[in-house]
């Protein structure tokens, strides 16, 4: 903030500061936990330095992950604790994003609270940033069983990976939803789902299936329309997929193909 205030001021635009309420809502996933001991994301109350405060207009925080809000209410108590004798200077606070707001059991009149918890208390402009939500459960994979082998459990060698197509299976980690598929064992054929690359780790999950899969079936993944788009690699060479739109007649377009030059101009 010493070394760009000035500049942002003069450019006309506002000023905000990110904020950590050290308050931790996520169970199991730290990689995904702005306020795990020794984020980098925020500035703790510890180093907030409210003398450096004038030209800024408003404080933000982005601690949630697919949650809903309960936790940021519990956050916000947080929040006034350790920051409320500066809220009423801000012209605006920002939730951030993480609010699974279109979810069926989320809770938009807790919602609207914490909002007018913050807009009636303190006077602030309240902004949230909920990306994943709008495209939530939106998008779909389809992959081609390649090959299957048998090491203790059945395994099905498919033409994506987790690693290179839906990186967010192996950090988070998830579990996609497969069309047609259960749990482990839930039905009566079970296979680990796995990919190509030379990492052994490349697993998307296990999920069982009425029939025994065969080499050249089809599997259709869903809520690929979100990190799996902008996370993906090449990694080991493995192609993009091909991306394609449905219309409103039911025609499929496929709008891009990726080949060998997509792979080089990411190295070159």
């Amino acid at each position: 903030m010493k070394k760009f205030k000035d500049k942002v001021l003069q450019a006309g635009k506002k000023v905000g500061l990110r904020i950590n309420p050290e308050h931790s809502t996520q169970v199991g996933h730290a990689i995904y936990d702005p306020c795990s001991p020794g984020s980098r994301f925020g500035v703790t109350i510890k180093n907030f330095r409210p003398e450096l405060l004038e030209g800024v207009s408003g404080l933000h925080f982005h601690t949630l992950c697919e949650q809903n809000s309960d936790d940021l209410a519990t956050t916000l108590d947080a929040i006034e604790e350790k920051f409320g004798p500066w809220l009423s200077e801000m012209e605006w606070i920002n939730f951030g994003g993480g609010h699974h707001i279109t979810r069926e059991d989320y809770d938009i009149d807790l919602l609207e609270q914490c909002i007018k918890r913050m807009q009636d208390k303190y006077g602030l402009e309240v902004y949230l940033e909920p990306g994943e939500a709008i495209a939530l459960n939106a998008g779909y994979l389809v992959t081609t069983v390649l090959d299957k082998l048998e090491n203790d459990i059945e395994i099905a060698i498919l033409d994506t990976s987790a690693t290179c197509h839906m990186p967010d299976v192996l950090e988070m980690p998830y579990r996609p939803p497969l069309l047609g598929s259960g749990e482990k064992n839930e039905k009566p054929f079970t296979y680990r789902l796995g990919g190509q690359t030379c990492l052994a780790g490349d697993v998307i999950g296990e999920y069982s299936f009425d029939q025994p899969l065969e080499n050249g079936d089809r599997l259709v993944f869903g809520d690929m329309a979100i990190y799996t788009m902008v996370k993906n690699t090449t990694f080991n060479g493995m192609p993009l997929p091909a991306i394609a739109v449905k219309d409103k007649d039911g025609e499929y377009r496929v709008v891009r193909e990726f080949g060998y030059e997509d792979f080089k101009v990411r190295l070159a």
